[in-house]
């Protein structure tokens, strides 16, 4: 076997293995993001890769990603848990999320587009028809809105740097959904920011996504949910 085919094919292999790596990332970030794997909770290795269906290696590499985004803490000879965030980091978290989120509202203003507007009045038309008690159904479409929203905005630092805070949050977000009323609350608030941007209210859309983004955090104080 030549030289460079032997180094085609360990190029081939470091490609395969950082493709599961981050394919099983993904996975793991989703058990953690659905609440499946709580804050806290022990990684085991063997058992996650078996579930998975790839090797100690790649999943290893995983969790490393995972690392680096924030999610999961690795601790010397005790292995991999995920994130348990303090109550002054999460305030933080939230103060820049209505920050990204009210950049987001101001750029979007100044040029969103008719089939836009339709689309984002589309989410909270179902965001008005969820019931009070289906926590989930509106968990789901209102972390859409928000995302769907900085997408729309077309920038990419910016949808980037959103994601990965609103992955930190996204755990304590969803406990806001279960104070009495929330869930109709939550849904004016959006309609009434998305007729803000169709208005072409700059100040008025980033005012009120600001607004909206900063009362999670003042729920969250008042509750001292993060401990």
């Amino acid at each position: 076997m030549s030289t460079s085919t032997v180094t085609r094919e360990a190029a081939l292999a470091l490609m395969q293995s950082t493709s599961l790596a981050r394919l099983a990332a993904e996975s793991v970030e989703a058990l953690i993001l659905a609440g499946e794997l709580g804050p806290g909770a022990r990684l085991n290795e063997a058992a996650l890769a078996q579930r998975l269906g790839v090797s100690r290696g790649p999943l290893r590499e995983a969790l490393r990603l995972l690392e680096e985004g924030g999610l999961v803490r690795q601790e010397k000879n005790r292995g991999a848990f995920v994130r348990e965030i303090p109550l002054a980091e999460a305030a933080e978290l939230y103060e820049l999320r209505a920050g990204l989120d009210a950049t987001a509202g101001r750029l979007l203003a100044t040029r969103i587009t008719p089939e836009q507007l339709a689309e984002l009045r589309a989410l909270t038309a179902a965001m008005s028809a969820v019931g009070e008690h289906e926590v989930d159904r509106f968990h789901e479409l209102n972390l859409g809105f928000h995302d769907r929203l900085v997408v729309l905005a077309g920038n990419a630092a910016l949808l980037e740097t959103y994601r990965r805070t609103t992955r930190l949050l996204a755990l304590f977000r969803r406990r806001n959904l279960l104070a009495p009323r929330a869930i109709p609350r939550f849904a004016e608030e959006h309609a009434a920011i998305v007729e803000r941007l169709a208005a072409g209210d700059a100040a008025g859309a980033a005012e009120a996504l600001f607004a909206h983004a900063d009362g999670g955090r003042r729920r969250m104080l008042a509750d001292g949910e993060l401990g």
